[in-house]
């Protein structure tokens, strides 16, 4: 009869030790699931952030090519205005010499 209490108390504490064991095991894999699933929003933020980056440099570039070529069309106009105003300038001082000459 005591042989038999002391496999059972065995027993208990077998089953005790397993418990103890798998509820260790599940602790473990939940907080190998956590880092995990902090890794993974972590990889996809970066992934999102370098993935924004580069679209807002395509854009920056796109938008500085196009202002460049605009500025280049704003000083060929300025130039030719400049050029037409000269030649206005000469012939509006000839006609002011000239009308002030003929009184």
């Amino acid at each position: 009869m005591a042989d038999v209490l002391r496999k059972i108390k065995q027993a208990e504490q077998d089953a005790e030790k397993q418990l103890a064991d798998a509820q260790a095991e599940v602790s473990r894999i939940a907080a190998d699931a956590r880092r995990q699933s902090v890794q993974l929003v972590a990889d996809a933020t970066d992934g999102s952030v370098a993935d924004t980056q580069v679209t807002l440099d395509a854009a920056r570039n796109e938008a500085n090519k196009e202002a460049d070529g605009v500025a280049k069309e704003g000083h060929k106009v300025v130039e030719s205005i400049e050029s037409s105003a000269a030649g206005r300038q000469k012939k509006a001082v000839a006609h002011l010499l000239e009308t002030v000459n003929s009184q």
